[in-house]
């Protein structure tokens, strides 16, 4: 394997995909129309990541089993004290047993966590 993409089922594509490019210098890879009308539009978070977000609409009906999912990420960066400080709100730095981490929201609440690599 040398890519991994992850999906996200979010309510709102366009304002979460704008976060990920204006806080955590994501850029569109792919933008794919869908059957219902709506995009799925893939972020490149690295040359190795990607997240792929779709509307809960457009799952919640042609994939109603897997609407409620949501992954728990975390993400490893040698950029740790930058994004801390572009992120808006996000959490404090914790030690957790020797990592350093914060976690921060999208603007749909779901969290994520960025580990210092």
């Amino acid at each position: 394997m040398n890519k991994v993409r992850c999906m996200v089922y979010v309510t709102d594509v366009e304002k979460v995909v704008q976060f990920w490019q204006d806080h955590l210098g994501a850029r569109v890879a792919e933008v794919n129309p869908l059957p219902d009308g709506s995009n799925n539009v893939v972020l490149k978070i690295t040359p190795e990541v990607e997240l792929a977000f779709f509307s809960k609409a457009f799952i919640a009906e042609y994939s109603p089993d897997v609407v409620t999912n949501f992954p728990s990420l975390m993400f490893f960066s040698d950029q740790f004290n930058d994004l801390h400080h572009q992120i808006p709100d996000a959490g404090p730095v914790v030690d957790n047993h020797g990592q350093l981490t914060f976690n921060f929201a999208d603007p749909e609440g779901h969290y994520f966590v960025v580990a210092k690599s």
